[in-house]
């Protein structure tokens, strides 16, 4: 099992916005095209409910709240519990599932993801939870830097708040290098 890939369904759906069924088609790439094809609007409210949770591990993992984001994780793993079991049609497809057969989409999305993330934050720790330092984002991503110094979702949002904290330093200079205007004395009333 890839739980990296899995952890990144987490951040996916976190990331996606969930207003009617069609937003959900994001979350579902060709290899999970059965997903689009059964989901149903109680998938949607499930999802929705889900994104919200996971949105808390991020931010408990970012403000450095372990034990919130652990017992977050907890209680999802008890809702969506990972059933393994290998599927296929012959010996060159043999792949692994996370639920039994019949679950819900909702259910599957959301065990490969709860364990993916659980995974991740046993192997690297809730530090590596982030939540993009742009104001105008919010996204959540996985900080895979070497020295757990990522501060941004993508290189797209690191730029853009670069770009405005530097523009604001040379407003604020400029500022501070603008005469100050002399006070004119009131003009006498005209007789």
């Amino acid at each position: 099992m890839n739980f990296d890939a899995y952890a990144r369904t987490g951040v996916d759906l976190v990331n996606t916005r969930l207003d009617d069924l069609d937003d959900l088609q994001v979350l579902f790439p060709d290899e999970n095209a059965w997903m689009r094809d059964e989901v149903t609007e109680r998938d949607l409210a499930i999802l929705r409910r889900a994104q919200k949770r996971l949105r808390d591990v991020f931010e408990y993992g970012t403000s450095g709240r372990d034990a919130e984001a652990v017992a977050e994780l907890n209680t999802l793993l008890e809702a969506f519990p990972v059933q393994p079991r290998i599927s296929g049609h012959d010996s060159s497809d043999w792949h692994m599932h996370v639920t039994s057969r019949g679950a819900s989409v909702s259910s599957e999305y959301l065990a490969g993801a709860v364990w993916g993330l659980s995974v991740w934050l046993c192997e690297y720790g809730s530090a590596r939870f982030g939540v993009c330092a742009d104001e105008r984002c919010g996204n959540v991503y996985l900080d895979t830097s070497s020295n757990c110094c990522r501060r941004f979702c993508s290189e797209r949002c690191a730029t853009r708040s670069h770009v405005a904290a530097h523009r604001a330093r040379k407003r604020a200079a400029v500022g501070d290098q603008l005469p100050v205007p002399a006070q004119s004395e009131p003009l006498a009333p005209v007789s």
